[in-house]
């Protein structure tokens, strides 16, 4: 059983750069639209964002393409918070970007700046946080030195503190370090990663770079959420015997794999959101831990 009382808190904390922040993060691609797709409340997407940080959250991952045809996530993220706390970290990604129908596009470097500017204009800042580098998954095998370079020159000017990377290889991460600092790497990442996520995972920690997964909790389903009727057996089990929900579990799970390792739970339910904290107070034991890791050596 969780704890009567946790918050964000309860999962510790770690450094992005110079800038402290709770394990326990939240992403805020879910607040602009409800699952079919229509606009999100506005209302009670600012009340989240506000519950959000009374329950000791001080990391908020975002970006600009974070739309629907009636709400931004950057300018509800402005409108509940601004001004915004002293401790609160916003980080958001560039690269890829939507235009008003919503259709993708990727920037080419030279454009980088323009997404660099709206990310400010939206969030009412003079600065970013933190910027990730999102990588295209049809670039996987490619270069990412060209554009990081760019972030790299926006951040010697101050209009970034430091720089991040997403969606990338051990190879990327390489080359994007041998141009600026990289203070983490925002990758997918759940119970039955591959192991070439696992190695990452491992490599950041022993670099000092925080490993931060999204779809912790959707997995396969990514942007669509976890499916129902699908989840692994033994990810039920134990949530079954600490009296807790699969979410939990998996974010427990997500957080035990490392003092670098952060999560960014996305929820526009205030309910999960209560639920997605309080998951930061989880303690999953030693031969839990194994049984769910299990699953990503032998598939069994």
């Amino acid at each position: 059983m969780l704890p009567k009382t946790h918050g964000a808190a309860a999962a510790g904390t770690w450094k992005l750069g110079d800038l402290v922040v709770n394990r326990l993060g939240y992403g805020a691609m879910r607040l602009t639209a409800n699952a079919d797709g229509s606009p999100g409340d506005r209302e009670r997407a600012v009340g989240i964002l506000r519950r959000t940080v009374e329950l000791g959250v001080n990391h908020i991952d975002t970006a600009a393409f974070y739309f629907s045809p009636l709400r931004s996530a950057n300018e509800l993220i402005g409108k509940a918070l601004a001004p915004y706390p002293q401790d609160l970290v916003i980080a958001t990604k560039v690269w890829p970007g939507r235009n008003p129908s919503g259709e993708w596009w990727w920037a080419e470097p030279g454009q980088l700046r323009g997404q660099v500017e709206e990310n400010l204009r939206q969030l009412g800042r003079d600065h970013l946080d933190v910027v990730n580098l999102r990588v295209p998954r049809s670039r996987k095998t490619g270069s990412v030195a060209e554009h990081f370079g760019v972030l790299a020159e926006l951040r010697a000017a101050g209009l970034i503190r430091h720089l991040g990377l997403s969606n990338v290889t051990a190879a990327q991460l390489a080359e994007a370090q041998d141009i600026a600092p990289v203070v983490c790497v925002q990758n997918a990442y759940t119970v039955g990663a591959p192991e070439e996520e696992n190695a990452l995972l491992r490599s950041c920690g022993e670099q000092g770079i925080a490993f931060v997964p999204f779809f912790a909790i959707a997995g396969a389903g990514r942007e669509a959420g976890a499916t129902a009727g699908m989840e692994d057996e033994r990810v039920s089990a134990v949530a079954g015997a600490h009296g807790v929900s699969t979410a939990q579990v998996k974010l427990a799970w997500t957080l035990q794999q490392g003092p670098h390792v952060l999560a960014i739970p996305g929820t526009g339910d205030p309910a999960h959101l209560a639920a997605n904290v309080a998951a930061a107070a989880l303690r999953l034991t030693d031969e839990e831990m194994t049984l769910l890791g299990r699953s990503l050596a032998d598939g069994r």
